[in-house]
């Protein structure tokens, strides 16, 4: 009998034990890293046990998309969670116990563009934040004919655009490291 109660309290315990590692990983999953929805992705949305329910949504260039019975929701910079959540506490006073699912159908936001003396120039889709090094390196990285030393990052703001100097070859060098920026949506990499 209690060999028995020693292996059921094991049982539980290891339940237990795997139940914590699962809710620590679906936490992990919604932290900051998580992919934040941005302009011009293509999101598919459902409710469960309402087909009418279950359709597509482009999230327009203001971040914003409509919804039935939930009406308009701004996704920019949001994860699918928390656009989930939005859309359930919106449809809640119709359907009370609403499960929704947000699903990313299509990245279509967040993207940067790298021309001129780069293996494969062209428009990238940023997936997760990435820093100029690294876009380099999806391009294929620089053609012999490069000038490692004239690279430039354009950006466009509020205030206008501005063209911000790289130098490749004190970077890889472990120098001037504060010029390996954070791209941002729209960026241009020219590297001459």
């Amino acid at each position: 009998m209690k060999q028995a109660f020693r292996s059921l309290a094991g049982v539980i315990g290891l339940f237990v034990a795997t139940t914590s590692l699962l809710v620590g990983a679906s936490a992990a999953a919604q932290s900051s890293d998580a992919y934040r929805i941005r302009p011009g992705d293509r999101l598919f949305i459902s409710v469960w046990k309402e087909e009418g329910l279950a359709q597509p949504a482009i999230v327009r260039p203001d971040g914003g998309f409509t919804f039935p019975l939930a009406g308009e929701l701004n996704a920019r910079d949001k994860t699918v969670a928390d656009v989930a959540e939005e859309i359930r506490a919106r449809l809640i006073r119709f359907i009370p116990e609403a499960l929704v699912s947000v699903d990313v159908a299509e990245l279509r936001g967040a993207r940067i563009y790298i021309i001129g003396q780069v293996q494969m120039p062209g428009e990238f889709t940023m997936l997760s934040a990435l820093d100029v090094i690294q876009a380099l390196s999806m391009a294929g990285g620089l053609t012999a004919f490069a000038s490692p030393g004239d690279i430039r990052i354009l950006r466009r703001s509020a205030q206008g655009q501005t063209a911000i100097p790289f130098n490749y070859n004190s970077v890889i060098r472990g120098r001037d490291l504060e010029e390996n920026i954070t791209l941002q949506d729209g960026d241009v990499i020219i590297v001459p």
